[in-house]
């Protein structure tokens, strides 16, 4: 038996990062983006590698030679390395193919812990890109600069990487603040409607679980957003990424050792609705429809009144939300179900799954009634059946 005393200490390690909002990050007289770099290291030559999501370049593009332009006008500071192109949304996180192209030019291009990845795009990109860098040299700095509505007000100003692997989503992960984050309004111009719309899901999550008023907002411009109104968007963007900043460096629990994460209501369903239609379903629908379902069984076991649920309804479906659950064969209903106990092991732990007691609280359970949320299931799509149309082909 060894005599020796285990030797013990512990440490804290602070993070600081910022969210910056701006718009065309690459014109030539906007000095945000050579001002980040060089606010890490005034002597310049800082080496930075680009990956670029697809889909951006498509909808701008002139984007890469903004980017060269841009770098090469401040050369004393940015050093341009590579402008890698990645083709973007859940698809890209399902791909390790693309995680070792970014290793490859991370180490190709001699990106080191003192140089900066720029990842350009929408969550999928983000996460993955994120992750990639994490995982480099144990971690090289990053920069996110989002381009949709759901990773500006959501994925992208959080603290988390990820990778789908094994059937599941976001398996492989890491918790690494980005040094910062630059949210862009003009990539949003180009956005598709289903993009637009589908971000606005986690701002109404958000005000669900902590804000009452920012709950009043949305409803009262549900269709001011529906039709893009960029005044509307801004705010919305705001007061959301805001909020999730505040959960993160004040809730206690920034990297999730606990069993709590209130910031994924309506998330057990839309993980796994996400899978079960092969990533068909944006995240932002995915989790409408998640909420949706958590909100008709906190009806059903008496949480929340028939009032307050249609209310909420109402605010999605006018939002532009469709809260069909789309079953497609049989077994369907209980795979869906089982995402309750993938929930929990993804969690670790005991279950908690965040409900609300009224809009702005959250109240969090530990147990699910299977045969009632079954029931819940049923009932959202009776109230939501697809519509037929009786024109003739």
């Amino acid at each position: 038996m060894s005599h020796y005393k285990p030797i013990e200490q512990s440490f804290k390690v602070a993070y600081e990062y910022k969210l910056h909002f701006t718009e065309h990050i690459f014109s030539m007289d906007n000095p945000l983006f050579k001002d980040i770099i060089q606010g890490y290291n005034s002597k310049g030559g800082v080496k930075v590698l680009f990956v670029i999501d697809s889909g951006v370049l498509t909808c701008h593009p002139n984007l890469s030679e903004d980017i060269t332009s841009y770098c090469t006008q401040n050369n004393s500071v940015i050093h341009l390395t590579d402008q890698m192109v990645i083709t973007g949304g859940e698809q890209c996180k399902n791909d390790y193919h693309n995680v070792e192209r970014i290793l490859n030019a991370v180490n190709d291009n001699r990106i080191c812990r003192h140089s900066f990845v720029v990842a350009i795009g929408g969550g999928a990109i983000i996460d993955m890109v994120g992750y990639a860098a994490a995982i480099a040299h144990r971690g090289v700095k990053l920069i996110r600069i989002p381009t949709t509505v759901l990773s500006q007000n959501d994925s992208a100003v959080g603290v988390k990487n990820s990778f789908n692997i094994l059937g599941k989503k976001n398996f492989l992960g890491t918790f690494a603040p980005a040094y910062a984050i630059i949210n862009d309004s003009n990539f949003l111009t180009t956005l598709e409607q289903r993009d637009w719309i589908s971000g606005i899901a986690e701002a109404v999550k958000v005000a669900l679980i902590k804000d009452a008023v920012f709950f009043d907002f949305i409803e009262e411009n549900s269709t001011l957003l529906r039709a893009r109104d960029m005044e509307s968007m801004e705010y919305l963007i705001y007061r959301c990424a805001e909020m999730h900043m505040e959960h993160i460096a004040q809730g206690g629990d920034p990297f999730e050792s606990g069993s709590s994460r209130p910031l994924d209501f309506g998330h057990w369903a839309a993980h796994k609705l996400e899978y079960m239609t092969n990533y068909q379903l944006r995240h932002g629908e995915a989790v409408a429809i998640g909420m949706a379902l958590d909100l008709v069984y906190a009806h059903f076991i008496g949480l929340i009144g028939k009032e307050t649920l249609d209310r909420i309804l109402k605010v999605l479906e006018q939002i532009g939300f469709d809260l069909h659950i789309p079953l497609q064969k049989d077994g369907d209903l209980d795979n869906l179900l089982n995402g309750i106990q993938e929930f929990r092991e993804h969690l670790g732990g005991e279950l908690t799954i965040t409900l609300i007691s009224k809009i702005g609280a959250k109240h969090d359970v530990h147990e699910i009634d299977i045969s009632t949320m079954g029931k819940a299931i049923v009932w959202l799509n009776e109230m939501y059946k697809p519509k037929v149309s009786n024109t003739a082909c």
